[in-house]
C-alpha cells in the first residue's frame, strides 16, 4: 500500500495541526464534508484556527464540532445559517467572519490553488463586500479585486481514491472539494474506498494524486439532513 494511506483520521492528521493555522474544509452544507477528519481536527485541540469553507456545519454536525470546542477564531464562509453558536459568537465579537459571495469564495480558493494571487470580479461592487478593497474599471464596468486563498491544511472528502491519491468525487460532493484539494500546503483526503492504482480510467479522475498528501478510509459516514422540509400527508396522498 502507498505511503499516502493512513490507518485512521487521527493518524492522517498527526503532526499537521498547530495553533493559529488556517484550515480549508470541503463540502456544501453537510453534503460531501470530510466528517471523520473534522472530528480528528476537533480531537487535536489545535486552537485559534482560521477556517475557510462554504459554511461551518450545523448544530452537532460537521465543522460545528470544532467551533463548539472553542477552537476557531475566524471564519471565511459564504453561508452561516443553521449555526446558532456561530451567530451568538459573531454578534458578541468572540469570532470574526469574513463573508464571501459563494462564487467569489469558490474562485478565491481555485485561484489560490492555481498560484493566482488576485483577480477582479463584478460581484459585490457597490456593496459592503467591496469595502476596503481595490476597484478598477474594465470596458466600462466596475470590478472588485479579490485575493486568492491558500491554507496550511486542506481537508477533503472524495468517493474513491487509488493508493496514489487520484480522486473521484460522487455527484453533489463534487462542490468545493476539488478546488480545496489544490489550495492546501498539505491536503488530507477521506474516502469511502481505496482501489488499486490503475483502476481509474484517466478521464474519470477529478483530482490528480499530485495534489494529495495523505488518504484515509472514513470510519463512519452520517447521512444527516441539514434542514428537513416536509409537509403533513393529506388523507388522499
Amino acid at each position: 500500500m502507498s505511503h499516502k494511506v493512513f490507518k485512521d483520521a487521527a493518524a492522517a492528521l498527526e503532526g499537521l495541526t498547530f495553533d493559529g493555522m488556517t484550515v480549508m474544509s470541503g463540502g456544501f452544507g453537510l453534503c460531501g464534508i470530510p466528517e471523520n477528519l473534522i472530528r480528528a481536527l476537533r480531537d487535536s485541540n489545535a486552537r485559534e484556527l482560521t477556517v475557510i469553507g462554504n459554511n461551518v456545519g450545523c448544530d452537532h454536525h460537521g465543522m460545528w464540532l470544532v467551533l463548539a470546542n472553542n477552537q476557531i477564531k475566524k471564519v471565511l464562509a459564504s453561508y452561516v445559517g443553521e449555526n446558532k453558536i456561530l451567530e451568538q459568537r459573531f454578534m458578541s465579537g468572540e469570532i470574526e467572519i469574513e463573508f464571501n459571495p459563494q462564487g467569489t469564495l469558490a474562485e478565491r480558493i481555485r485561484a489560490g490553488g492555481a498560484g493566482i494571487p488576485a483577480f477582479y470580479t463584478r460581484t459585490g461592487y457597490g456593496t459592503k463586500v467591496a469595502e476596503g478593497k481595490e476597484t478598477r474599471q474594465f470596458n466600462g464596468e466596475w470590478y472588485v479585486m479579490e485575493t486568492g486563498l491558500v491554507a496550511d491544511l486542506s481537508l477533503v472528502k472524495a468517493w474513491k481514491a487509488d493508493a496514489e491519491g487520484n480522486l473521484v468525487y460522487r455527484k453533489t460532493a463534487r462542490n468545493f472539494n476539488p478546488m480545496i484539494a489544490t489550495a492546501g500546503k498539505v491536503t488530507v483526503v477521506e474516502v469511502e474506498e481505496i482501489v488499486p492504482v490503475g483502476s481509474f480510467d484517466p478521464d474519470q479522475i477529478h483530482t490528480p494524486g499530485i495534489f494529495v498528501d495523505r488518504i484515509v478510509v472514513g470510519a463512519h459516514f452520517d447521512k444527516h439532513i441539514e434542514r428537513r422540509t416536509t409537509r403533513p400527508r393529506t388523507e388522499n396522498a
